[in-house]
């Protein structure tokens, strides 16, 4: 009997200790002769949807290849256009008014990758065409711009205070159904290594995250922003209770290098780290379970003008604790070009402090693989553009191989299967780590038949191409 009632009363108790430490969520006493009030998140979700936007995007979908439109008597006797015409595609997405007076909307940057056309719908059915900022595949963040009056925008929150338990609120517009609201806890931070971006710090949440929330806005009880959904993990892309968001203070530092330069500018110091182990840690001395081993130093590079050594573990950064090593590289990586940053390590068992300033990333050197101005390569990749993977680079230290940095829709490569952000490991089962070792590859294929080892999203696949 006390089993069923304990049962009954638990989601009480649950929405009273979900509402305990916000006082502007009370209810006024009820009056004479009016019901008791109840716990409820309603004043916080009036609050925040205004700000929550819908996205449709519209790109244009790759004309399917049949073998039997690349005969040119077929052609003529159908009277069939040369090249088929690309067809109009729709998605849908969610995104977040950041800023009402500039217009500034936040969203994935997978949710407008190759759109075409922008539309923005406010919770009040208004719309507007927006123009695209900047993005940053690395950390899937894009920025939008839209004019508008009377818009809302959410305040910023600081995602490094979020801890394990913490509720939270996701807001978005789910397989296009409309404005949603689902709510749920902190289950995670710092979560990385899932392979689902180049620069990963996420939030992971059990609140209810649905294909068409990406872009959307995960907010603490405050109403302040907290992360940009992202991602799911689950059978089919369904919601199983583990959902992904992009932290507020990585966000906030992708905006504001958009807004400055229109896309991201990565910095370095010129090291490479590894994670501290608590085994590690207690063999070197470091009062820490958490940090990075500087394992290496670039001559020349900020690190070593700032006096790091191999060996160093840097614990803190600015004053914040450095958690690991992809911690420390996305903190960095995310910093303005000559910015200066404060390093707490441990030496031989002594800490000390010293002063760096974040130096600029290599550009990656970009070369075609197709048939280009000089008539290299082959013509099965014609449309592809490949990129030596380099250190500042989201893929480095993570794939080892050559980056399709580009990859035109309806190109010859596009049909035969190759995507952008695909890392070419092997040319028929020959490890290729370069643009050079990927072209000699390439010379030795005679009849016609190109496999390939691809690395996508964290996952192997094998392509075919003739």
């Amino acid at each position: 009997m006390m089993n069923a009632m304990t049962r009954r009363l638990a989601p009480v108790a649950f929405a009273i200790a979900l509402l305990a430490s916000v006082p502007a969520m009370a209810q006024p006493p009820a009056q004479a002769g009016q019901l008791e009030p109840v716990p409820t998140l309603a004043p916080l979700v009036e609050k925040v949807t205004p700000a929550v936007v819908n996205i449709a995007v519209e790109s244009k979908a790759a004309p399917e290849d049949n073998p039997m439109l690349r005969d040119p008597f077929f052609r003529k006797f159908f009277n069939i256009p040369e090249m088929p015409q690309a067809k109009p595609q729709m998605a849908a997405g969610s995104g977040v008014i950041v800023d009402a007076a500039q217009g500034y909307v936040l969203t994935n940057y997978h949710v407008i990758k190759d759109a075409d056309d922008i539309t923005v719908t406010l919770k009040d059915r208004r719309k507007f065409k927006a123009k695209l900022v900047g993005s940053d595949s690395g950390t899937d963040v894009a920025l939008l711009k839209i004019d508008g009056d009377h818009l809302t925008a959410l305040t910023f929150g600081d995602s490094d205070q979020l801890k394990v338990g913490d509720y939270v609120v996701a807001v978005g517009n789910p397989f296009a159904l409309g404005q949603t609201v689902t709510s749920g806890i902190v289950s995670a931070v710092g979560r990385s290594g899932l392979n689902i971006e180049g620069y990963e710090d996420f939030i992971q949440t059990d609140a209810s995250i649905n294909p068409g929330n990406s872009g959307g806005a995960l907010v603490d009880l405050r109403g302040n922003l907290v992360g940009i959904n992202t991602a799911i993990v689950g059978p089919s892309g369904g919601n199983v209770g583990i959902g992904f968001a992009v932290p507020s203070d990585m966000v906030r530092a992708v905006m504001d290098q958009l807004v400055r330069y229109g896309k991201v500018q990565r910095g370095r110091l010129g090291i490479l780290v590894q994670d501290l182990t608590p085994n590690v840690a207690q063999a070197m001395k470091v009062g820490s379970d958490e940090g990075a081993i500087v394992s290496q130093v670039e001559p020349g590079s900020p690190a070593e003008k700032a006096g790091i050594q191999p060996g160093d573990v840097i614990t803190e950064l600015d004053g914040h604790p450095v958690r690991s090593a992809s911690n420390l590289r996305n903190v960095i990586g995310l910093m303005r070009i000559g910015q200066g940053v404060d390093l707490t390590l441990v030496r031989n068992g002594d800490k000390k402090s010293i002063h760096a300033e974040v130096g600029k990333a290599p550009e990656p050197k970009e070369e075609a693989a197709g048939p280009g101005a000089e008539g290299q390569g082959v013509p099965q990749l014609d449309g592809a553009v490949f990129r030596n993977i380099e250190p500042g680079m989201p893929e480095y230290g993570h794939a080892e191989g050559v980056l399709v940095a580009q990859c035109d829709q309806g190109s010859t490569a596009f049909r035969h299967g190759l995507r952008e952000g695909d890392v070419v490991t092997a040319v028929n089962r020959e490890k290729v780590h370069s643009i050079a070792e990927l072209k000699t590859a390439l010379s030795k294929v005679k009849d016609g038949v190109i496999t390939m080892d691809v690395m996508r999203d964290g996952a192997m696949i094998f392509l075919v191409i003739q």
